[in-house]
């Protein structure tokens, strides 16, 4: 039987009714995703999963920590040092070109202990971080997609190398709201020293509406920019400004009622002059014990500066802030984790400045009750190689390595001295197929009870989602 083709007004008259369906999908969409969610973008919303975790705090680390100075003993790497590694089957990219040129192997110059009874392994650059040993769920073998510090920071924070993603307390925040109208939801403390590798970018809401962006609380002045009411100026005042001021923008809404930054910008203002009584007392810390003080290391310049961060972390749990980033590290320079040289002096310095205060947050939320309900996550871009290029040298630094990142998580329904992943003997990357930072991705989400695949927003004709392609939930180390 011989099939006749389509008549050409036929066939153009389908071709184009099947674009009408699309576009019409996509209104309906669109549609949905209006009639099903609140005005308000931060009303609290039913989680996907039973979790216990209502809030998260991420702790970034900038520049690379070393994980084999730090989280992973490889003795392996101590016996071999100064010699050239042995052939790697399988590796490719700047890796493979690292190691095509002459180089040598860097056994760790610390000492390692494995710690508690699940028998986690930590450097002794982590006196106070391993008593919690069996709190922690350690994560080997993380692989991203760039050995670059701006593509990989984006896709540690992001889900993407690519600018332009929403970050991942943007997709909490969007999925759960938050409990706390008078504080934004999502609350980012960068170290005091300056800002990281990408700035804004890191805690950017992306294409998702602009009220599920971070809001950057400053170390000095005003907690927040432009927070404080102008001198002379009353809080009656002020309230009558802000209602003449929303309704001539609720009047501009109505004709756009797409327009997510102008809505961003009606409750911003409405949130901001709420901010002006919790904020400041948020940030004033006068009121803690100076026990509390000092378990954070508050009495210390050293840890001074990254313990208030933490001890700030925990009152916005208390305060119900959905989701809290802290970084620590600098932009790539001394006050990073980017060390390229004398990897013993600068991971002496930077495991000093933090292990103290991270080990006071988890004690901290252990003590008051909060910890069974806070998912607390350590994380930085990539992990380093176990070789430099070129000679040993008095003080030998480590190169990139986006093969082998370790994370470790705690609190909610974290298993506790639970691992999961496998790295080779020598620190240089997973066995096996492998952990990517998008199956890392799924399992925050899992365990803030919120599911990758029902978690999306229609953006350029696609349903997005923060794995992208989507990702596997580590249940390893899920209670």
């Amino acid at each position: 039987m011989t099939i006749q083709p389509p008549h050409r007004r036929a066939f153009l008259n389908t071709a184009f009714s099947g674009i009408g369906a699309l576009a019409f999908g996509d209104l309906l969409a669109n549609e949905s995703t209006r009639t099903n969610r609140s005005p308000d973008p931060l009303v609290v919303r039913k989680q996907h999963l039973p979790r216990r975790a209502k809030h998260c705090i991420f702790l970034f680390m900038q520049g690379g920590v070393s994980q084999v100075d730090s989280f992973e003993y490889k003795p392996e790497l101590n016996r071999i040092h100064g010699q050239p590694l042995p052939a790697i089957p399988d590796i490719s990219g700047e890796l493979q070109g690292r190691l095509s040129f002459p180089h040598v192997a860097i056994g760790s110059p610390f000492e390692f202990q494995q710690h508690g009874e699940s028998g986690h392994w930590f450097s002794n650059l982590y006196p106070y971080l391993s008593q919690h040993a069996d709190r922690l769920a350690v994560i080997r073998g993380i692989r991203t997609d760039n050995q670059n510090h701006g593509p990989s920071t984006l896709h540690v924070t992001t889900g993407s190398q690519f600018p332009g993603s929403p970050s991942v307390g943007s997709w909490v925040s969007y999925g759960l709201g938050s409990s706390n109208h008078n504080m934004p939801g999502y609350i980012v403390i960068q170290d005091p020293r300056g800002a990281p590798v990408n700035g804004a970018a890191v805690w950017a809401n992306g294409y998702l509406p602009a009220a599920y962006q971070g809001t950057l609380l400053r170390s000095k002045g005003s907690p927040i920019l432009n927070l404080l009411r102008p001198d002379g100026i009353s809080m009656v005042q002020q309230r009558r400004e802000f209602d003449a001021l929303a309704s001539l923008n609720r009047r501009h809404l109505q004709a756009r009622p797409d327009d997510t930054e102008l809505t961003a910008r009606l409750n911003a203002y409405e949130l901001a002059f709420r901010m002006q009584t919790e904020a400041p007392e948020l940030v004033d810390l006068s009121g803690e014990t100076r026990a509390t003080q000092q378990l954070y290391g508050l009495d210390d310049a050293a840890t001074a500066g990254f313990g208030r961060q933490c001890l700030l972390a925990r009152r916005l749990v208390e305060s119900g802030v959905r989701y809290t980033l802290l970084v620590h590290g600098v932009q790539i320079g001394p006050h990073s984790w980017d060390d390229h040289g004398d990897v013993q002096g600068g991971m002496t310095r930077h495991s000093r400045e933090v292990d103290q205060p991270v080990a006071a947050l988890l004690t901290d939320l252990q003590q008051r009750g909060l910890l069974e309900e806070t998912l607390v996550v350590w994380a930085s871009e990539m992990g380093r190689t176990p070789f430099r290029n070129g000679a040993v040298g008095k003080k030998p630094g480590r190169e990139h390595n986006s093969w082998n990142l370790v994370m470790w998580m705690a609190g909610g329904d974290v298993k506790g001295g639970a691992t999961t992943g496998e790295t080779d003997e020598f620190g240089l990357r997973s066995i096996g197929e492998g952990i990517h930072i998008r199956d890392v991705h799924a399992t925050v989400l899992d365990l803030m009870g919120l599911d990758d695949d029902q978690l999306r927003f229609l953006h350029a004709g696609r349903m997005r989602q923060l794995t992208d392609v989507g990702g596997e939930v580590l249940q390893d180390i899920i209670a």
